[in-house]
């Protein structure tokens, strides 16, 4: 398992990058409100609530998961990216988010970043809930929306060195087109992967936002932002 734990990829500006620290303080803001640390009756109603419910989001109208609808079905397409089911699952997201965002946040401006990102994050959804029209299981997490940021990372800087951790211990240095490539194949090869019991990674949501990453830092960087 590759964990990475920085990169050797300077800022163009020195400079403070706000909206990626805003979106991983919102995150851990959603966490605590939503009792994440554990598979709480409140995590649960909030997952059904604030997260993506493939049927009833294909199905306007449609009440299949909880009668507990704070939000429009359209809307979760926005919500579902800031709330996680444990702790590991936020702190991975995150810190995936802290190493690389910086760095497409500085390519893309300030104003321009979140917008990225969101669209990437609702990209993961519409594609895990294509896949699964039926399912009334809430997809939750910022995995569509990271994945989008590691596509948009891989076309912008395949190069970069991340220094990433070997089985938890050992520190080596990687291009980024070796990690966030492999991640990429890693995705595909366990579409196909039994998942353990209790376990629910939507790889899916993870495909379409690196898609829509890559597909979107082709448009900003060499139709808009030229």
């Amino acid at each position: 398992m590759l964990i990475p734990i920085r990169d050797e990829n300077p800022l163009r500006l020195i400079r403070f990058q706000v909206m990626t620290a805003t979106i991983i303080v919102l995150n851990v803001i959603a966490f605590f409100l939503t009792s994440g640390f554990s598979v709480s009756p409140t995590l649960m109603s909030m997952a059904t609530g604030f997260g993506v419910v493939p049927v009833e989001l294909l199905n306007p109208g449609q009440i299949v998961a909880s009668d507990f609808n704070p939000v429009s079905e359209p809307m979760t397409l926005i919500t579902y990216q800031f709330l996680h089911g444990g702790w590991m699952h936020l702190i991975s997201n995150m810190l995936f988010l802290w190493i690389l965002a910086d760095n497409v946040e500085d390519a893309f401006g300030h104003h321009v970043f979140p917008i990225f990102y969101l669209l990437c994050g609702v990209a993961g959804a519409l594609t895990h809930s294509y896949f699964n029209q039926a399912s009334d299981t809430p997809l939750i997490g910022a995995s569509g929306a990271l994945a989008g940021v590691m596509g948009a990372y891989l076309l912008l800087y395949p190069s970069a060195r991340i220094t990433t951790l070997l089985g938890f211990v050992i520190p080596i240095r990687i291009p980024a087109w070796v990690l966030l490539g492999g991640w990429l194949v890693l995705q595909f090869v366990s579409l196909y992967q039994p998942q353990a019991e209790g376990q629910a990674v939507a790889f899916l949501a993870h495909i379409g936002g690196f898609v829509a990453g890559v597909i979107l830092t082709i448009v900003l960087r060499f139709f808009v932002t030229r």
